[in-house]
């Protein structure tokens, strides 16, 4: 297993694209400079994909370019997949509208693709008011730990890592890398997201990769606004970044942000660190029956 890991978390600036070939190249510039950058692994921000929205008729229903939305699924995850195996890393392939197996149901599915372009999913588990209310998204219901030759992930998408059983028990079942692609509209819902992302490295002393979506397309209001930074946090400890931050990226600017990550520091101070949150915990079995693990 590897020592040390090099990692990019993207702050994405959303733009109006006038076809699938152009979102296309915007994708796959952001992969080859991680991979100019020897990155291993690339991390994209929660509902990125919106951006395929101005293809369509921006002004039918929310809910109906939504589910419109999940037609491009297929070429997503085809381009994913080329990009992970023409650069030989792994890909958290942001989020995208998914259709469910009952007819109507969308989901908010999170791809995360190896370097041989075999890809598992993560699908967002609580939806936020918006999601469930308006753009009519169900929440699934599993949480997925990813084993990679960088050891054992998971993904909590933007909410869901505002619900520390996760995390807690992702880290108890061997998870050393949390992945958090999210996508906030104002400050209040990015420090929310931020803040509990940094909590939950504290807590699980666990890395925590924070990517963000930035700019806005204001023909569509369910994107006009987007606040957000991406980040790389660590646990609070000797070994670490004073602050528990590794990089973060300037506020709402497009940029990537890129670190190098310790895992041998990281376990380490799981065994002996100042303090040992993690071994300390009581042990919680709340989601321990609803986990399971993918080798990717």
């Amino acid at each position: 297993m590897m020592d040390r890991l090099r990692v990019a978390a993207l702050q994405y600036h959303l733009r109006p694209v006038q076809s699938f070939e152009q979102f296309s190249e915007q994708v796959t510039g952001l992969v080859a400079t991680a991979k100019d950058y020897h990155c291993h692994l690339v991390v994209f921000p929660e509902y990125f994909s919106l951006q395929l929205l101005t293809l369509d008729d921006v002004r039918r229903p929310i809910a109906e370019q939504i589910r419109g939305l999940t037609a491009y699924v297929p070429r997503f995850v085809a381009l994913m997949s080329d990009l992970a195996q023409r650069h030989g890393l792994y890909i958290v392939a942001g989020s995208v509208p998914t259709a469910g197996e009952a007819a109507g149901v969308v989901h908010n599915d999170c791809y995360f693709f190896n370097p041989a372009g075999s890809h598992g999913v993560q699908g967002k588990l609580h939806m936020t008011r918006f999601e469930s209310e308006e753009w009519l998204v169900t929440g699934r219901d599993r949480l997925t730990l990813f084993d990679t030759d960088f050891g054992r992930v998971a993904i909590t998408i933007c909410y869901d890592v505002e619900f520390p059983e996760l995390a807690r028990a992702a880290a108890q079942a061997g998870a050393t890398i949390l992945i958090v692609p999210s996508c906030t509209d104002d400050r209040h819902g990015f420090l929310r997201v931020r803040t509990c992302a940094q909590a939950r490295a504290i807590e699980n002393q666990m890395y925590v990769i924070h990517a963000a979506v930035v700019g806005s397309l204001p023909t569509l209001p369910a994107v006009a606004l987007n606040y957000g930074q991406a980040a790389i946090l660590t646990p609070c400890d000797y070994a670490f970044a004073r602050d528990g931050i590794l990089a973060e990226g300037a506020l709402n600017h497009e940029t990537m942000v890129i670190g190098d990550l310790d895992l041998a520091a990281l376990m380490e101070a799981r065994a002996s660190g100042t303090i040992r949150p993690l071994q300390d915990s009581r042990q919680s079995a709340a989601f321990a029956a609803n986990l399971d693990v993918l080798s990717l």
